[in-house]
């Protein structure tokens, strides 16, 4: 992500934060402004084993397509491969953008952060 992308995206997470009083996305603000070589990857069997059907999930990094994913989750993540986000997908799972996460989870109960 460019830097104005990146930038944004921390206020609105803050921004967010502040409205909803929700920790979860000050955090997540936070890690965005790290430099991209202190953000995590993560592979889709580390999802896999860490979640349980239905999940929401949000990955401060990047999802990679190592794996296979044996049940529906919602996704939220800073990047994510293609082959990472086809096996979400065919899973029955879904993948959403910070806003529309935010959105559907503005006080951040039930989100779980990986990585």
């Amino acid at each position: 992500m460019s830097n104005i992308v990146v930038r944004q995206m921390a206020k609105e997470l803050k921004k967010a934060s502040v409205e909803h009083e929700a920790p979860i996305w000050k955090k997540l603000a936070e890690l965005a402004l790290k430099p991209t070589v202190a953000r995590r990857n993560i592979n889709v069997n580390k999802i896999d084993k860490l979640t349980k059907d239905n999940d929401v999930v949000v990955v401060p990094g990047k999802v990679l397509g190592t794996g296979n994913m044996s049940h529906k989750i919602t996704l939220c993540s800073f990047s994510i491969s293609n082959a990472a986000a086809t096996k979400i997908l065919e899973s029955g799972g879904k993948i959403l953008n910070f806003e529309n996460m935010i959105k559907q989870y503005p006080t951040g109960k039930g989100v779980t952060m990986l990585g």
